[in-house]
């Protein structure tokens, strides 16, 4: 529950929104360290989130360009650039000039990207299942929903901030 916090000691205060700040921080890196590790998917071949989840963002939209994908992960051009660039050269996808603009190119994931991209879909629904499961030992089913519904406010601010 939300506190009258100018009731509160300074330094009282501080240890509390510290600790609160602390959980969030933790998860952040502990999560960061999941997503830049290498992962199988089900197929054998290691790649990272970063990777897989631009990879499955091309393969559902065929044609997107860079800056579109920039967009939609809240990353740079040059970020997404590299990122298509790794998967370009492990075969995942190909890049193509839009025949209406030349100065457009459109990304496209070949066979073995689409392929890669349905393995991933399978392999997250699985994993995200068992964390669901694995977090249901712990909290109520409304916890795990207030969970995500503040997530999902929080990111809001974060993209206020970033406008």
């Amino acid at each position: 529950m939300i506190q009258d916090y100018n009731a509160i000691p300074v330094d009282t205060l501080f240890n509390q929104l510290n600790e609160k700040a602390n959980e969030v921080y933790k998860f952040v890196m502990l999560y960061s360290q999941y997503m830049s590790e290498q992962h199988y998917y089900g197929v054998g071949i290691p790649i990272n989130m970063v990777e897989i989840h631009t990879l499955t963002a091309i393969e559902e939209n065929p044609g997107i360009t860079i800056s579109q994908l920039a967009s939609m992960w809240q990353r740079t051009n040059s970020a997404l650039s590299q990122t298509a660039t790794k998967l370009e050269q492990k075969g995942y996808i190909i890049r193509r000039k839009d025949p209406n603009n030349a100065r457009n190119v459109q990304l496209y994931a070949t066979e073995s990207g689409q392929e890669l991209s349905v393995a991933h879909k399978a392999y997250d629904t699985m994993n995200v299942t068992q964390t669901l499961q694995e977090l249901s030992r712990s909290c109520t089913p409304q916890q795990i929903d207030n969970f995500f519904y503040v997530l999902h406010a929080y990111i809001q601010l974060l993209e206020q901030d970033q406008e």
